[in-house]
This record gives structure tokens, C-alpha cells and sequence, in this order.
């Protein structure tokens, strides 16, 4: 009798641990959608934090969904469950700059999705290539008033973020320069590189080698501090230029989501962010983390879409 009850015993054990594993495997995986491919800047923010809070949620998958600017994915977003599973790890432009870009926009930036955490900040390098060959902002500035038809700028197309920093350039200074928008950010660089363009504004740890190697020159950044990836280079505020722009990585959810699965992501994000392990990695990518409440990034994202309108609309771009 002792035997049986020993053997009952174990089994009984045996079920009690098997359950909870049963049902932790039993729980879906936290879903992240990035909008663009594998490789690209959002691509490796979105793996890196979510290896960093796989363990509060079990597993976690990256899937990539390139295609539209980031829209495709954002409407996989808005379409998907509001349970807590599933959320994307976009740059700001899409939820900033395309509602005053795209005349027919195929979701709402803020009614559509519920945001979760401001991952990163990051800032833009005003480039000079060897067409232009200006050292400096001002010598930039004197070289576009002497020869408007040197003073051309190159982006990965129309109604992106470098697009938009030129025209901000421009608002900033009064001194016009002529955009040539291109089918990406690699042939816009060759441009730069092989004297087609004068200028380009690109993300600082995108162009920080060819600045080393003498190839391009990063004249001035453009936000509020000097980047620690190129120290010696000025902000444009530094340079006489009344401007500072800078852009995010950062976590939506679907609209709808609960309190209590918010509350979970905001909490677990948060803390990755800001672990020093994941800090020395963004960091050294060129991103300064941040690791925001939901309340904050919200704001963040308000203060922006108000900030682009102006700039965005003197231009008259209008896209479909």
C-alpha cells in the first residue's frame, strides 16, 4: 500500500509540473512586425529588444512584412487582435510625417494604434560630398547661394524623413536647395560618393565611415548635442542655424489593447531599454535608448506630427 501511494504520489507531481509547461508552450508568442527587411535599421532594433523580453513573454517572434514605407505592416497591426500578442517597431516617419504626406492614408496614426514605449532617439549627419567639397555649414550655406545649381541634396525618395530635413534646412536658413530623391538609401550614397549630388542628410551611424575616410564629410548633425560617433563634427546650432530634428524607434500595439497587457509591455520594454547591456548596444549603433511610459511616447508623437505640418505642407508634396 505504502508503494502505491508513493507511486500515485509521483505521478500526481509528475502532472503538476507537466501543466504549466503544457500550458506556457500553449501561449502564443508575442508577434513584433517590422515593415521593412531584414538587415535594416528597424529590423535589428526590433531583435534586439525582442531577444532582450523574451523571457517575460515566453517567445517571441520577428516577422518582417517590407513594403510601403512601413504601411503594410502597420495595417497587419491595426487588423490584428488587440490581446497583447501582437505589435510593431517602425521609425517615426509613418506615424509623424505620412499623414501630411499621403493624400489617401489607409489608417489613422493615433486612433489605430496605442503606443507602447519610445525605444531610441536618433539624429541626421548634414553630408557634404565631393561635388560640393564644404567643409563646414557656412561654407555650404555661401557655395548654395553662389551656385543654386550645385546645391542639390539626395534622399531614399519623396516624402521621406532626409527629404524632409533638407526642406527644414532650407526653412531654417533661407537658402534653397534642389532635392533629388532616389530609389533608396544605397543609390543616393553612390550618388553623393561619385559627384552627381552635392549634399545628402543621412543617419549619422549610416554615413559615420565614409566620413572617416575622408569619402564624404559630415559638415554639422542635426540635433540638440554633438553625436558621440563623430565628436569633432558640430550641431547645426553650433553652426549658426536656428534647427534641430531628430527621429525614433518605437513599440505600437493595436488600438483597444487592454490595460493590463499594456501595462506588461510598457514595463517589460522599459526595462530592457534602459539594462545596460541593451544600452551599450544601441549606443554603439548610434541610438540613444530611451525606453519611454506609453503616456510619453504618445506625446513624443503629437509634438511631431505638429512639428512636420508646417514644414511638410510648404512644400506642396502630396503623395497616393
Amino acid at each position: 500500500m505504502g508503494l502505491r501511494q508513493l507511486l500515485a504520489g509521483l505521478l500526481l507531481a509528475a502532472v503538476a509540473a507537466w501543466v504549466p509547461s503544457a500550458r506556457a508552450q500553449d501561449k502564443p508568442p508575442l508577434k513584433i512586425l517590422v515593415g521593412f527587411p531584414p538587415g535594416g535599421s528597424a529590423d535589428v532594433i526590433a531583435r534586439l529588444v525582442g531577444d532582450a523580453i523574451r523571457d517575460d513573454f515566453g517567445s517571441v517572434v520577428v516577422e518582417n512584412r517590407p513594403g510601403a514605407g512601413g504601411r503594410i505592416a502597420l495595417n497587419a497591426v491595426k487588423a490584428a487582435r488587440p490581446d497583447g500578442h501582437t505589435v510593431i517597431i517602425l521609425p517615426s516617419g509613418p506615424m509623424v510625417l505620412f499623414p501630411h504626406v499621403y493624400r489617401k492614408l489607409d489608417y489613422d496614426p493615433v486612433k489605430d494604434f496605442t503606443p507602447v514605449s519610445q525605444l531610441a532617439v536618433f539624429q541626421f549627419g548634414v553630408v557634404s560630398g565631393p561635388a560640393s567639397g564644404a567643409k563646414s555649414v557656412a561654407e555650404m550655406l555661401a557655395k548654395a547661394k553662389a551656385d543654386p545649381k550645385g546645391a542639390t541634396y539626395g534622399s531614399p525618395g519623396l516624402g521621406t524623413l532626409p527629404h524632409f530635413m533638407g526642406v527644414l534646412m532650407e526653412q531654417s536658413t533661407g537658402v534653397p536647395f534642389t532635392h533629388v530623391p532616389f530609389q533608396g538609401g544605397a543609390p543616393a550614397n553612390n550618388a553623393l560618393v561619385g559627384g552627381h549630388i552635392g549634399y545628402k542628410f543621412d543617419v549619422v551611424s549610416e554615413t559615420a565611415e565614409l566620413h572617416r575616410s575622408g569619402k564624404v564629410r559630415i559638415v554639422a548633425v542635426t540635433g540638440p548635442q554633438r553625436d558621440p560617433q563623430v565628436p569633432e563634427v558640430p550641431t547645426l546650432k553650433e553652426s549658426g542655424v536656428d534647427m534641430v530634428a531628430t527621429a525614433w524607434f518605437a513599440m505600437y500595439a493595436p488600438a483597444g489593447i487592454p490595460p493590463e497587457a499594456l501595462a506588461h509591455l510598457e514595463r517589460s520594454v522599459a526595462k530592457a531599454v534602459k539594462s545596460p547591456a541593451l544600452r551599450e548596444r544601441f549606443l554603439k549603433l548610434g541610438y540613444e535608448p530611451v525606453g519611454s511610459t506609453s503616456a510619453e511616447l504618445a506625446a513624443a508623437q503629437r509634438a511631431d506630427l505638429a512639428r512636420w505640418e508646417k514644414p511638410i505642407k510648404a512644400t506642396g508634396v502630396v503623395l497616393d
